[in-house]
């Protein structure tokens, strides 16, 4: 018998016919979702880390090789030895220079290179590692070439105070320092101690005390007149005083420190008055060369001479070098450059 679809008849005692299943929109949604599934669950399992194998190191990841840096070497220190010779070597050479300045200008300037290689030299080789057998001489030098620095300290302000005036006494002055003698000793110990260095002390010069007596005629010029001048030095050190013309010196006497002098013949005219005073007279040069200042009368000296049928009348005048009081001369500094020579 024919039945219609989704019918059931009856075939038998206790069997059941059951018609075709009625595939519905329903029933092939849920089967698409359970094939997504069962895809997802192989991506899934396809992008897992490890290994499910069943040989060995099965279930276990590779570990990343790790990078180890070179060992960074430790530098070799520098031998004494040549530390020495690069902190010495430019101050042997500035001190070579000196005895060849020309002028107090020249010599300001390489005494300044002195003390600056001095000090130098002196932070350089602190940061030495200097050998035990070295090491009393090391340190006598940068005590010695502090000290170098110091005097050069010293000798600049004097040249520039007018103490020394002159390159000879200043060069002189600057030989005096005690480090000229302690730096070359600390270097002979170290050359002694296998490391040597090269330093030479130029020769400097001895400070003078030279003068001429008093009353030595410095400059004379025609003493044909009859006017006569009178000069009492009560100042601090000896004087040359000078009489001049248009800038010019005409008369110039020497006058010891606490002594008069006096010169006559002085032809008739107006004379300015310059004096300089100072130590250690170099005639070489007509200078001193140690504490110099140099002044001008403010006034001119005018010599005159008048005649009479009975008389002759002459200037007579009396100048003194020191501040006195009721005096009525006044006088101005002026500088060395602007002074006649004598």
């Amino acid at each position: 018998m024919r039945t219609g679809p989704g019918t059931a008849a009856d075939v038998g005692p206790g069997t059941t016919t059951t018609g075709a299943p009625v595939r519905t929109r329903s029933t092939r949604r849920a089967l698409a979702a359970a094939s997504l599934l069962a895809a997802g669950a192989l991506v899934l399992a396809g992008c897992s880390g490890g290994s499910t194998g069943s040989g060995p190191g099965a279930g276990r990841t590779a570990a990343a090789p790790v990078s180890t840096p070179p060992p960074v070497p430790t530098p070799t220190p520098t031998p004494y030895g040549p530390v020495l010779a690069k902190w010495i070597g430019p101050l042997d050479v500035e001190l070579a220079k000196l005895p060849q300045a020309a002028d107090l200008i020249a010599l300001g300037a390489t005494l300044k290179e002195v003390g600056s290689k001095a000090v130098l030299a002196g932070a350089g080789l602190k940061l030495a590692t200097e050998p035990a057998a070295a090491s009393a001489a090391h340190r006598q030098l940068l005590v010695a070439l502090d000290a170098l620095s110091d005097h050069i300290d010293t000798v600049q302000e004097e040249i520039h105070s007018g103490k020394y005036c002159a390159t000879g006494s200043a060069l002189a002055r600057f030989g005096q320092a005690e480090a000229l003698t302690t730096i070359p000793a600390a270097l002979a110990a170290l050359a002694a101690a296998g490391y040597p260095a090269t330093l030479t002390v130029p020769a400097t010069g001895q400070l003078q005390q030279r003068a001429l007596d008093n009353g030595t005629m410095v400059r004379e010029g025609s003493l044909d007149g009859r006017g006569e001048l009178s000069i009492e030095n009560g100042g601090s050190g000896d004087a040359v005083l000078s009489l001049a013309k248009d800038g010019k010196s005409v008369h110039s006497i020497y006058v010891g420190k606490g002594q008069t002098a006096k010169f006559k013949g002085i032809e008739d005219g107006t004379y300015e008055v310059f004096f300089a005073g100072g130590s250690d007279w170099d005639p070489a040069t007509k200078a001193f060369t140690q504490g110099c200042d140099f002044s001008k009368f403010d006034e001119p000296l005018e010599f005159k001479t008048t005649r009479t049928s009975s008389e002759i009348r002459w200037s007579t005048w009396t100048l003194s070098l020191q501040a006195v009081v009721g005096g009525n001369a006044r006088t101005t500094d002026v500088p060395a450059g602007s002074y006649p020579q004598p």
